[in-house]
């Protein structure tokens, strides 16, 4: 596993992390099957891992925390997420911090995820939604900076919305966060117009998530997939969706080289991107942690790939079903 260089940190993170969203509910998630999977992960070099109390009320949580103090040998970073205090993702214009993150709902909820967690520390505390209006607010710096004398977080973060990169990067130029993490894939390139220059210019560390766009870049979405009635997929491909993603992934299946799947080949094109520190792909069974582990010695994709894939971004913007 190759590490990247986290920010101003000076961490040493692996270029593949791991995303635990999947492990919090969703449907056909099986609590030792994720241990195992994590373990594994672990075990091949893998040592950041994302979460929020939001995945499943803390239950991703307390897995991870699991595996965390199963390992006291190992340097594993921990990055979790603060819910806003309405409970509404993503965040809109119109909510003032006051409604999202006041200093007691911020208190209160580093400390709940510090308790699923089993930890005196949290690597990396996040705003699980984010208006960069916010800034104007000095309450939520103040707690931060009390927290951070507590002892009790390390690292400030930011979870930008979904196609809206533009609302991060006033935070990005603050000096007030360490990280910001964003939907970056082959299809979602709008970060490298302003945000990735920005994180650049101010050293702050960069988070992929969505690497195959929810499933599109993995070439198993067709327009018969279905999902168990509460799986959260049904509310985001909606008809509309699943046939426009459908008919944007299948061009990219002719460009996959010889012994490479499409999703190997949609992480691959992640790593091109040197302002990334660490991806994060959803996984819940060992197999899929073994092939996107597996990215990271087979390195970037090749100049001449790379450039054809740059033609198939593919710009959104947020609706009703995006959240």
């Amino acid at each position: 596993m190759n590490n990247r260089r986290f920010g101003k940190s000076g961490w040493m993170v692996s270029e593949i992390g791991y995303g635990m969203w999947g492990m919090g509910g969703w449907t056909g998630s099986d609590d030792k099957e994720s241990l195992h999977a994590l373990q594994f992960a672990v075990d091949r070099g893998c040592n950041f891992f994302d979460t929020a109390w939001a995945y499943g009320e803390g239950h991703s949580e307390r897995l991870l925390g699991q595996i965390v103090r199963g390992n006291p040998g190992k340097q594993l970073y921990v990055a979790t997420k603060i819910p806003p205090k309405n409970f509404v993702w993503p965040s809109r214009r119109e909510h003032s911090i006051e409604e999202c993150f006041p200093p007691d709902h911020i208190e209160a909820y580093v400390h709940k995820s510090l308790e699923n967690l089993g930890l005196e520390k949290i690597d990396l505390i996040q705003f699980h939604t984010w208006e960069d209006a916010w800034l104007e607010d000095e309450n939520w710096v103040h707690k931060m900076d009390d927290l951070r004398t507590q002892g009790v977080i390390d690292l400030i973060g930011i979870s930008i919305n979904r196609w809206e990169t533009w609302n991060g990067i006033k935070a990005v130029r603050s000096g007030l966060i360490d990280a910001v993490q964003i939907i970056y894939n082959i299809f979602d390139q709008n970060p490298e117009d302003e945000l990735l220059p920005a994180c650049r210019d101010n050293d702050v560390a960069v988070i992929a998530r969505v690497p195959f766009d929810e499933g599109t870049l993995t070439g198993n979405l067709t327009l018969e997939s279905k999902w168990p009635e509460e799986d959260w997929r049904n509310s985001y491909f909606v008809p509309e969706n699943l046939r426009s993603s459908v008919e944007h992934a299948e061009p990219l299946k002719e460009l996959v080289p010889k012994g490479m799947s499409l999703a190997e080949m949609a992480l691959r094109f992640i790593l091109n991107e040197e302002s990334i520190c660490t991806i994060i792909p959803g996984m819940r069974k060992i197999a899929h942690v073994e092939a996107n582990l597996a990215t990271s010695e087979s390195g970037p994709l090749e100049r001449d790939l790379y450039q054809e894939l740059k033609k198939h971004r593919w710009d959104r913007k947020p609706t009703d079903w995006s959240q």
